[in-house]
């Protein structure tokens, strides 16, 4: 995890449990190398126009700090917190699909089921009480590239 925050707020970041703490040299070093390390940024709101240089690095991997996935914020310590605990976010398109990371390779299969299981059982109580008929017609997944494999949300 990344955390851009200012040099006066870098000492708050690494006691909240950031792996790297950045600033305007490691943007300028991105900016250049165009290579990035981390898997999650994080960033106070001063720092997004200076991340605004980096953002067609960060932006295509889904990397960049967004106030509506909460990875921007002037509470770092918090947002730094609940990213370590594993906070995730859900992204719906315009045909109602919903799109989130499960897990990647180096997680192995074990651990890639326990979060489809966790995400299916969460998706099952997300369903309105109102709400009638079936909640989810079909469920698949997939690599960031690679075919679809359906499969039962129910089981």
């Amino acid at each position: 995890m990344a955390a851009f925050v200012g040099a006066d707020r870098a000492e708050e970041a690494k006691k909240a449990g950031a792996d790297m703490v950045m600033d305007e040299q490691d943007i300028e070093k991105i900016a250049q190398t165009k290579v990035i390390d981390f898997d999650v940024a994080v960033a106070t709101p001063s720092m997004m126009p200076r991340l605004a240089k980096i953002a067609q690095v960060l932006g295509p991997k889904g990397l960049m700090p967004n106030p509506k996935t909460d990875t921007v914020g002037e509470n770092i310590s918090k947002i730094i917190s609940d990213q370590k605990k594993g906070k995730i976010a859900f992204k719906n398109d315009d045909t109602s699909n919903l799109h989130i990371i499960i897990g990647k390779v180096s997680f192995g299969p074990q651990k890639i089921e326990e979060n489809l299981r966790a995400v299916c059982e969460v998706i099952r109580k997300a369903k309105p009480s109102s709400s009638k008929g079936i909640f989810v017609r079909t469920a698949a997944l997939t690599t960031s590239m690679g075919p679809a494999i359906p499969f039962n949300i129910e089981s």
